[in-house]
């Protein structure tokens, strides 16, 4: 950790070294013999995940962390290199080998939510008649377990069924063609979106509500990616679309997920 900040000024956003030991591989992006950075990596990263977590803007970072510019440089360069899709993939295969499951999954629950626009994502917002929002569309991919598979953002006006062609590729691209079967809502019901999945060697498995519904009811399969959802609104961040770019808001709820599984991992190394 960078000398600036002691162990006694630690936030509740920080990695602690075991699961910093599990991260860096994946962010050193320089080799020994180039130029080092002015500011610890570590301390770069907890800056980036207090962002992400408390919902501050860059120009707001506290003084006990680097500048923000040098955060926000730091960040693009993590985001532009993919550092964090292959951290995800790392983590997933240890997670799920951990759990007595094969390194890749068979089987990935799909389904999408709107985060409203601010006037910075306003310019690439869309209308969601359905929830009644102008933002943006979040499209999620996760494993039986609610570990990360794929992600992509796009206008909330793009519906479900035309967001299964690039998901269901990005699945198969982050788990080596491994998946054959994926669980569904009623948004995802007809011939497009089946014969898109079905392109990548995917079939929908459409999990409907039941006919007398009261109240709240726990759908199978379904309940793991809601549960995913509602790991990331814990991050204030990611409660709203606050990003100029869609890639950006993508790469943060990415962040936020890879959080979350290195902490996973980090315990089970401590318990091993």
């Amino acid at each position: 950790m960078d000398v600036s900040r002691a162990a006694s000024q630690a936030l509740p956003a920080d990695v602690s070294d075991q699961e910093w030991s599990l991260v860096v591989p994946n962010l050193t992006l320089m080799t020994e013999a180039a130029p080092q950075p002015e500011h610890s990596l570590q301390e770069l990263f907890n800056a980036l995940r207090y962002v992400i977590r408390y919902g501050i803007a860059w120009r707001a970072m506290p003084n006990d962390f680097p500048p923000w510019a040098a955060v926000y440089q730091q960040s693009q360069r993590w985001l532009a290199a993919g550092c964090f899709e292959m951290l995800a993939q790392d983590l997933r295969a240890l997670l799920r080998r951990a759990c007595g499951r094969r390194e890749e999954p068979s089987a990935a629950i799909i389904d999408s939510r709107t985060l409203r626009s601010t006037p910075e994502s306003g310019t690439r917002a869309g209308y969601d008649g359905a929830k009644r929002k102008r933002g943006s569309k979040v499209h999620l991919a996760v494993d039986t377990l609610g570990h990360l598979l794929a992600l992509h953002v796009t206008p909330a006006d793009v519906g479900d069924r035309a967001a299964v062609t690039r998901l269901a590729a990005e699945i198969q691209d982050a788990t080596g063609d491994s998946v054959s079967l994926a669980y569904v809502d009623q948004g995802y019901t007809g011939k497009v979106a089946a014969k898109a999945a079905a392109a990548e060697g995917i079939q929908l498995h459409v999990v409907k509500l039941p006919e007398a519904k009261r109240g709240f009811v726990l759908l199978p399969r379904r309940w793991v990616v809601e549960r995913s959802f509602a790991w990331a609104t814990r991050c204030r961040r990611l409660v709203k679309d606050y990003e100029r770019y869609a890639t950006t808001l993508a790469g943060f709820h990415v962040i936020a997920f890879v959080g979350y599984m290195f902490k996973q991992a980090a315990d089970l190394m401590k318990s091993a």
